[in-house]
């Protein structure tokens, strides 16, 4: 179960780097438009080119690759569904067809195939490239920020930011008490390789030990909360104001020049 060693959502990478230094908002707001953009991006030439950014990006960063690209090993299954969604179910002039089966592969659904597994590749990079460049703290503080106007709605938004929060700052956790309580099922002689009906079965044994556990540190956490008299975002302050400096409006310029340039080149193909 490689889920539980790869994925490094929740993470952060210390390291001094450009991208570190960027104010924390400036690192939400590029990537939602870096992702709309995605979104709105069809043409296998502007999906190259954000790959291309997203490269120079993590270069920026100093991030090690293996640490970025290892996140994309659990969703190889989501990647492969997509392209096989796409290439059987879409019509269009075949290429090639599936002897005994009698379906076609169309040019058209290979294409399309192609480009929406390349759309989830480079949404899952860039997100982890958030995580592992910004830690809990400063997303905390930037999301709270991001959300103040909702106060005046009577929305609470620091305390739905903390939960959030929390929840990313835990993913980690529990993917190390998960391969915890695997390592010690398979010691107590658990099997959970065979078909796909042996594997979910096998899979209880790993599921009620992990919310038990779940279940726990919440409880631990909210006693730890307590005796240290949290009581919401009611006169909160925080220990580094967050302040908009040079490079983050280089860098808003940079995001907003790539996402018009996507935009202009996928009207235009």
């Amino acid at each position: 179960m490689p889920l539980f060693t790869d994925i490094s959502l929740g993470h952060y990478y210390s390291c001094d780097s450009f991208i570190h230094k960027l104010d924390p908002r400036t690192k939400i707001i590029s990537i939602l438009v870096l992702m709309i953009g995605l979104l709105f991006s069809f043409q296998p030439v502007v999906l190259i080119g954000y790959g291309l950014f997203f490269t120079f990006v993590i270069y920026l960063s100093k991030l090690p690759w293996s640490l970025v690209l290892k996140n994309l090993r659990p969703f190889i299954w989501l990647f492969i569904l997509t392209l096989l969604i796409h290439v059987l179910w879409t019509s269009g002039d075949k290429i090639i067809t599936i002897p005994y089966l009698n379906i076609g592969i169309s040019h058209e659904g290979l294409l399309l195939g192609i480009v929406y597994s390349l759309r989830l590749l480079l949404l899952i990079i860039i997100a982890a490239v958030l995580t592992l460049t910004t830690s809990p703290i400063e997303l905390t503080d930037a999301l709270e920020k991001l959300f103040y106007p909702l106060k005046r709605f009577r929305i609470p938004t620091h305390e739905i930011v903390m939960m959030l929060t929390l929840s990313l700052r835990f993913i980690p956790t529990l993917m190390e008490e998960a391969q915890r309580i695997k390592n010690a099922q398979i010691s107590r002689g658990v099997s959970f390789e065979g078909n796909i009906v042996n594997r979910m079965k096998n899979i209880i044994p790993l599921i009620l030990p992990l919310f038990i556990s779940a279940f726990k540190r919440a409880d631990d956490l909210a006693l730890a909360m307590d005796s240290r008299c949290y009581t919401g975002g009611n006169n909160r302050t925080c220990f580094k104001k967050l302040q908009f400096e040079k490079p983050d409006f280089i860098s808003f310029f940079i995001i907003i020049l790539v996402f018009c340039s996507a935009l202009f080149f996928s009207s235009g193909a």
